[in-house]
């Protein structure tokens, strides 16, 4: 049933300090947060784990009995867009990524809600919650219930279980040395998501791509006999593909002429709409990289994304081959 629009006393990405999946913490330093929680005993596990926190994938994964493994996510951002219901679709498509991103299929979601309830109308809430299970629903998932906590900040996303081929897990540390890289969605969101923050303009490409799921994509790659993948989200293709490499033992040639960009994204780079996090993105990623290109385009590929695609070691239908993966050299990642 259509619901009539709410009108804020602001635009809703105006109550937040960033946006997306651009307010992730800083990579490096969030890797330093969980460094001693790798490998922590767990008194008689009543499952076994098979993906956990070591080399920073998109989901946990445990085994169960009857051959079946349970993958497990959360995720949650600011608004990224002003449309209530629109952040609703994105932000479960961006947390049921994190499933499909393991060769998973998602089966149940519950709501993760932060809400500033004596500034923001609760009707508006409706409307996120409502954009979510459209989206949700459109993937075959349940959304039961969540958790909602008062915060001055607005924040929303799911905690999705998913199940999955415990042997035919894609992984980020399965990649080999001779196989392509492909990517399933055009880079670009985050810069136009910044423009969007910072002038009312809509992209609504951005929306639309930030909206598609990836479960075809996913589909395909299990098809295709792939064993890695990952989805490119907040560490931007840059911090993503470097933890992939890192985790597989190789390195990384991307070819930047061949990479797709939502139309308008080079122009928001121009005009000076790149986020906090791009920056600590590609400086994270720095130290390991080989570049030919400008700083520009290396921005543009560490540019933090909010529902991306997915990056796959292989090739698969609708995916764009954007490089390889290769013997493991000085440099993790080679940009040409």
């Amino acid at each position: 049933m259509a619901t009539e629009p709410i009108s804020p006393v602001a635009r809703l990405t105006s109550y937040a300090h960033g946006g997306g999946c651009a307010c992730k913490i800083p990579p490096g330093a969030l890797e330093n947060v969980v460094a001693d929680l790798i490998g922590a005993p767990v008194r008689d596990p009543a499952a076994e784990l098979i993906v956990g926190l070591d080399d920073g994938d998109d989901a946990a994964a445990v085994r169960i009995a009857g051959g079946r493994a349970i993958i497990s996510t959360a995720d949650f951002f600011t608004p990224v867009v002003d449309d209530p219901n629109d952040w609703g679709r994105i932000a479960a498509a961006n947390a049921l990524s994190d499933v499909y991103a393991m060769g998973g299929t998602p089966i149940m979601a519950i709501n993760l809600l932060c809400w500033p309830m004596d500034v923001l109308p609760y009707e508006m809430a409706g409307q996120v919650l409502r954009g979510a299970q459209e989206v949700a629903g459109a993937a075959g998932c349940h959304v039961a219930g969540g958790h909602s906590v008062d915060d001055p900040e607005p924040k929303y996303g799911m905690a999705v279980t998913g199940v999955a081929d415990p042997d035919r897990l894609l992984r980020n540390d399965a990649g080999r040395a001779g196989v392509p890289l492909s990517l399933t969605k055009p880079l670009g969101i985050g810069m136009l998501n910044c423009r969007h923050k910072n002038t009312g303009e809509v992209s609504r490409e951005a929306v639309e791509t930030m909206t598609r799921l990836n479960d075809v994509a996913s589909r395909d790659a299990l098809a295709a006999g792939v064993e890695c993948a990952t989805d490119v989200t907040g560490f931007g293709l840059l911090g993503h593909l470097y933890k992939m490499a890192r985790a597989s033992g190789v390195s990384a040639v991307i070819d930047a002429a061949a990479v797709p960009y939502l139309e308008g994204a080079r122009q928001a780079l121009a005009d000076g709409f790149v986020s906090g996090g791009t920056r600590r993105n590609l400086d994270w990623v720095r130290p390991h990289l080989a570049s030919g290109v400008d700083e520009g385009e290396l921005l543009l590929l560490a540019d933090a994304q909010t529902s991306g695609g997915l990056l796959v070691a292989g090739e698969i239908p609708g995916g764009t081959v954007i490089g390889e993966l290769v013997p493991a050299g000085d440099a993790a990642i080679t940009v040409r």
